[in-house]
């Protein structure tokens, strides 16, 4: 996969996605051999699972094209963003367990972990190194609780 062109989104895209931050997620289908919950029905290109130790620190970018959802199989999400280019301090959504973020290209992210968590990352794009690394913009937040900055090797998820 490695080499593929950062493509970019459409009008027609941009229309299928959620609004930025927690998702609404559709109700399970349940029956006697228990249930199965949809999480997203679209076409994307990676699906990662993160286990991130407590107190860790992830992200601190941004996406020229790439979107991803993120969707918390145990512990809890401190999720940071903002707009890509504002100089405001970042807005915290905490995201729980069973509950699921979506982050669209030009928004700078980062993550905090008060808890062992692992969380599940479904892309639009490939996540081999060399397509990542050409769609990835490494940016400083600093939280409004007064959080150090956070620096590229910080974490790179």
């Amino acid at each position: 996969m490695g080499g593929d062109k950062l493509t970019p989104t459409t009008a027609e895209e941009r229309a299928t996605w959620p609004s930025h931050g927690v998702v609404k997620l559709k109700k399970p289908f349940v029956d006697g051999r228990g249930s199965i919950k949809p999480l997203v029905d679209i076409m994307m290109k990676s699906a990662v699972m993160i286990d991130s130790k407590a107190g860790s620190l992830r992200a601190n970018h941004y996406h020229k094209t790439d979107w991803h959802y993120c969707y918390v199989l145990s512990g809890q999400i401190e999720y940071l963003h903002r707009q890509t280019g504002s100089d405001q301090n970042p807005k915290i959504i905490l995201v729980n367990e069973g509950e699921m973020i979506f982050t669209p290209p030009m928004i700078d992210h980062g993550m905090k972990f008060p808890v062992d968590t692992v969380f599940l990352t479904l892309s639009r794009n490939p996540r081999d190194q060399e397509s990542y690394e050409a769609d990835v913009v490494r940016v400083d937040m600093i939280s409004p609780n007064g959080l150090k900055s956070w620096t590229p090797d910080t974490g790179d998820e």
